[in-house]
This record gives structure tokens, sequence and C-alpha cells, in this order.
């Protein structure tokens, strides 16, 4: 099977062209296992398969590295984008793709090389819980990108038991689909610092859809202006809501391409 290694911020997955490779439905959940494993795979924080589409250009269809399916990735959806440009199955540089039913609009911003540098991502409207939730002693403000986010507010990222209290969070019965955690420094108006637990893979250096759900827990409760730029591990992303819950969110950040190969599953 062809596949491609990318990264959003360090947020990265195995790439899969849908038109050309096919796995069996049933053993797509241990194949995703296999391919995510950092030692005996070629490693990721899952496996993204990019699709033929009748209802949008593309369809991004994304595994967590554990071999359950999630909703959305905000850095895998613009690394499809950049995929499909630089890999010629488009010239468009305005698109849609759609990810569980989901329709997201994207702008594709290519360097001086004619490769894709910067994505723009249509993320939508933000679904938020309106008053913050208490589990486990902590204070969380949950927010909807698509998937479900928990975020917390600490006083220093680096020092934040992630490990110890991420998957507590991720698997509290509260949230009967398990759950993302952030856990957000607000540096001033325009910066805030996050680490995040995703569900199904662990810490990771970047999560789009977290940094959204950041953006907006801290813009709803005033605590920052309506563009945002939220320093990840891997990177940063520049996150723009205007605190409107109708209004969409949009995101804009680098998707990279780290190698292509072949491997057998």
């Amino acid at each position: 099977m062809r596949f491609t290694k990318m990264h959003g911020c360090g947020n990265d997955y195995v790439y899969v062209d849908g038109s050309r490779e096919h796995i069996d439905p049933a053993l797509k959940p241990e194949a995703v296992r296999a391919l995510s494993d950092r030692h005996t795979g070629i490693g990721g924080d899952g496996v993204i398969f990019i699709n033929p589409s009748d209802v949008a250009d593309f369809e991004m269809e994304m595994w967590n590295a554990d071999g359950t399916r999630s909703e959305m990735c905000g850095n895998g959806i613009r690394c499809v984008a950049k995929y499909v440009y630089d890999h010629a199955l488009t010239g468009k540089t305005e698109l849609d793709i759609v990810s569980a039913g989901s329709i997201k609009h994207i702008l594709l911003f290519p360097g001086e090389d004619g490769k894709i540098e910067r994505v723009r991502v249509d993320m939508g409207a933000p679904g938020i819980t309106p008053d913050p939730v208490t589990i486990s002693g902590l204070e969380f403000s949950c927010v909807s990108m698509g998937n479900p986010h928990a975020i917390t507010l600490v006083d220093d990222v680096h020092t934040a038991d992630v490990h110890g209290i991420g998957p507590v969070i991720e698997n509290d019965p509260f949230f009967p689909n398990r759950t993302n955690v952030e856990f957000v420094h607000i540096v001033d108006r325009a910066h805030i610092d996050m680490r995040v637990w995703e569900r199904g893979t662990g810490e990771t250096q970047a999560c789009g859809t977290g940094a959204c759900a950041s953006a907006v827990a801290c813009i709803a409760r005033g605590l920052c202006d309506t563009k945002v730029d939220v320093k990840l591990l891997g990177g940063t992303l520049t996150i723009e809501w205007d605190g409107d819950t109708s209004s969409h969110i949009f995101m804009t950040g680098p998707a990279t391409e780290v190698f292509s190969g072949e491997i057998d599953i």
C-alpha cells in the first residue's frame, strides 16, 4: 500500500489515497493500529484516508491511533488539502472537504515552489456548553467542534499533569463518547499556550480542533480578543472567531509532507 506521512504543527498522520488503495472495512481498525505504531509501523497519531466524494471535492476519513473513528481533525484536514493539490488531484486553491458528514470550506496558499505552505479552514460554528462543569475537582469548559473538547485553565502548560489528568477526563462518564482534553494558559489577550490529550491517541504535538475549542472557550469568557494565536508543542495556529455562537471559526496554519513510501499490510 502506498502512503504519505504528513503533519500539521507536529500532529502527524499516515495519509492514504482511498481512490487507489483499498482496505477491507472490517480490517481497518487493525490496520490503523499497525500503521500508527511508532515502533513496528510507520508511526503517527492515526491514519487518514483521502476518498472521492459525491457532496464535496474530497472526503477525509479519519482514524485515531487506537483504531477508533473520529469526526474531525483540524491539522489533518489542512494536510488533506495540501496533499490533493501537491499531488495533482486538483488544481483548485479553494476546496470543500467533507468529514463525518460535515463539509469544511478551505483556502490554500502556495509558496514560491508552488507547493502548499499554509491552509485556512472554515471550521463552522462551535457548540458551547453554557456553564463550566467540574470534573475530578477541576473546572472545564465544554466545546464541540464536531468532536468533543474539555478545556481547563492552568498556570503553566509545561508543568500541567497532562498524562495524569488527561486520560481520567477523556474517559469520565460525563462524556459518553469520550473527549479531547485541553490544558490552556492565557499569555495575553492575543496569545495562549496549549497542550492536548487527544481522545484515542494520548498527548499529541498539536490539535487543530482543540486549538479552536480553546480559543472559543477563552473568547466566550471575555479572556481573549477575537483573533488568537494558539502556541502548541509543535507550532502555532491562528484562530479567529467573533464571539457569536452562530458565527464560524477560522483556523490558519501550516501543513507539511514528510515522506512517502510503500508498506505491506
